[in-house]
Parts: C-alpha cells; sequence; structure tokens
C-alpha cells in the first residue's frame, strides 16, 4: 500500500482496488488521545497553549486533539508529537515508552498507516 497526503492536507488518502481511503488527520488524532488515555501514568494532554487537558471524561477528549500533532515524511510515514502531563511519582522513561508503543500500535492497527516515530514531550507534572 502507499499512503498519500490528500489534495486536503488534512487528510491520508490509502489508494484502494475500488476507490480510495480518506482519513482526517483528526481522526488519527483521536486514536492516539484514546490510547494514551489507557496508558497508566499519564494524567493529561498539554493544549497548544501550554495548558492542561484532563483525560478523565470523554467530553475533553475531542479537546485534547491539539495536544498531538501528526506530520507525513516523503515516503508517506507518520510522525506523531504527543505533548502529555505525567502523574507524579511514576517513572517519566517508563511511562514515556509505554505511551508510544500503546499509540503506534493504535494507529497502525485502526488506520493503516505506518507510523515512524512517536515522540513525547512530557510538559508538566500532576500532583493532584
Amino acid at each position: 500500500r502507499v499512503f498519500t497526503m490528500g489534495e486536503s492536507k488534512d487528510y491520508m488518502t490509502l489508494p484502494e482496488q475500488n476507490g480510495s481511503v480518506n482519513i482526517a488527520k483528526d481522526v488519527i488524532a483521536a486514536v492516539a488521545v484514546d490510547a494514551v488515555r489507557e496508558v497508566e501514568g499519564v494524567a493529561g494532554m498539554m493544549t497548544s497553549m501550554g495548558g492542561v487537558m484532563d483525560l478523565v471524561d470523554k467530553k475533553n477528549a475531542q479537546k485534547g486533539l491539539k495536544g498531538v500533532r501528526i506530520s507525513v515524511s516523503e515516503d508517506n510515514q507518520l510522525t506523531l508529537d504527543l505533548y502529555l502531563t505525567v502523574n507524579y511519582g511514576v517513572s517519566i522513561p517508563e511511562t514515556a515508552e509505554n505511551a508510544q508503543k500503546a499509540v503506534a500500535t493504535a494507529v497502525e492497527d485502526m488506520t493503516g498507516c505506518k507510523v515512524s516515530a512517536v515522540n513525547v514531550h512530557v510538559g508538566g507534572v500532576s500532583i493532584a
């Protein structure tokens, strides 16, 4: 399969035998946010303005998309940047690695798009 960016840079296009499948970047980001929510030790996402987004209730999950940036390489592989806060007392490297694995697996399984990297940026610690 070859993946290309759609005419609108907001979509990934997967050519298929009977046409193509277009997946919005927001869908890929939503998959990533949902996967991160399941990782023990992750307290929330950082919004683009540096604010903290609580991941506890699903209503806020869409807003958490601001904590995910997606870029596509020339060979059509995805790189995701996640901006997180972690719970006080957890191992940050271990939590970040678990987030990387969870996000890469979820995005590849649900979209068929190859993930070349998941970069985790920890911008805060939640003491609550």
